[in-house]
């Protein structure tokens, strides 16, 4: 906290969406999704609801950015394609963390960066789910800033890490910008309802929708371990 201060920064600066469009545009959002998916001091960073406004915002961000298309196919192809990249490469940035330093990472304290309950959970998801985590992390908070660096601890194998990271990252970005971008027109047309004028309950809508099932099964798998616990004592 007292970084954001020296920085002149709030909370809710950091978790908004829409700062990071206005303060930087298309390259702030690079950097953001790379952060996110690489370093695991972005495990904060918004970026499901990121790239939603960005889907919203997509024509004026690549007018400003890039050159004015005045087509929108056009201008969500250049996002995809432009973030997918960025996105890849914060993966491998976090499979090559893992495999040069992950032993330290367990034994590391934590800090506002550092969750190391976010690595453990990020570590049974993939026990879990294999190769496939890969892919499904890119929807899950918190688990897609760690799976990579999960992946390269336990030497997942280049060539299938390569293909999972591929994969995964096109249809996260792509799902989203397109959510964002034909939501925002359907809702406009059909309902005369601006999502401009309301990000903030678009944001929180997302990181509720995003957030709630991780936290409700470890929630659930926590009370169900409770149970089974209890269980084998009264047996014994």
């Amino acid at each position: 906290m007292e970084l954001l201060e020296i920085l002149g920064l709030s909370l809710r600066d950091i978790l908004n969406p829409q700062f990071y469009i206005e303060h930087g545009g298309l390259w702030m959002i690079l950097f953001i999704v790379f952060a996110e998916t690489g370093l695991f001091a972005g495990f904060f960073l918004p970026g499901d609801a990121l790239l939603f406004v960005t889907g919203i915002y997509s024509s004026d961000i690549v007018s400003a950015a890039l050159v004015n298309t005045n087509n929108q196919w056009v201008d969500l192809a250049l996002l995809w394609i432009v973030i997918t990249i960025a996105g890849i490469a914060g993966n491998y940035v976090g499979y090559w963390f893992g495999q040069k330093s992950g032993p330290f990472l367990y034994e590391r304290k934590d800090s506002f960066f550092f969750k190391k309950k976010h690595l453990m959970q990020a570590h049974n998801f993939y026990e879990k789910n294999g190769g496939g985590a890969i892919i499904v992390a890119r929807f899950v908070p918190f688990v897609r800033t760690f799976a990579p660096i999960v992946a390269g601890i336990v030497k997942m194998d280049k060539k299938k890490f390569a293909y999972y990271n591929i994969v995964g990252c096109m249809l996260w970005t792509g799902s989203m910008l397109i959510a964002g971008h034909f939501l925002q027109k359907l809702i406009l047309r059909e309902f005369h309802f601006n999502l401009k004028d309301h990000l903030e309950v678009i944001v929180i809508g997302i990181v509720a929708i995003t957030t709630l099932p991780v936290l409700w099964k470890v929630f659930f798998t926590k009370k169900k371990t409770e149970t089974i616990s209890q269980k084998t004592d009264e047996q014994t």
